[in-house]
């Protein structure tokens, strides 16, 4: 900061200081607010596809054990032939199942964590202008 500038801002009566602060403060956390609600919904975005596929693997997760099911049944039946098919199509629904959750996995990982690490960056550096601005005016 200017010695010019400090001169100005020590002429100046506090009230008026205080008001300019108080809405320099209030547009600051504005910002950050909306930094923060723009980060969240970035992420949320990229999660929200991986949490999809973990839905789509729980399903057909369970369409699987339905075709396990008759698989049992048929094979405590003894009808040779159909138990087989039977196993064949639970082994292919488990093996989509298995990719649809791999997949799902990575999308949720590729997300990130859900804190809004920008936003905390930006505002540890605004607390840090602000510790620096009152220890310039108090000199």
């Amino acid at each position: 900061m200017s010695a010019q500038r400090t001169d100005e801002l020590r002429d100046r009566p506090i009230g008026e200081l205080m008001r300019e602060l108080s809405q320099q403060t209030t547009t600051l956390v504005k910002q950050e607010l909306d930094l923060a609600k723009a980060e969240m919904r970035e992420k949320g975005k990229r999660a929200g596809v991986g949490i999809g596929m973990w839905g789509a693997a729980g399903v057909v997760a369970l369409l699987a054990l339905g075709a396990l099911t008759a698989f049992f049944i048929l094979v405590l039946d003894e009808v040779m032939p159909d138990w087989l098919a039977a196993l064949i199509v639970a082994a292919a629904y488990g093996a989509v199942a298995g990719v649809l959750y791999l997949q799902g996995r990575d999308r949720v990982e590729e997300a990130g964590s859900p804190v809004p690490e920008q936003t905390v960056e930006t505002l540890k550096e605004d607390v840090q202008w602000a510790k620096d601005q009152t220890r310039s005016a108090s000199r």
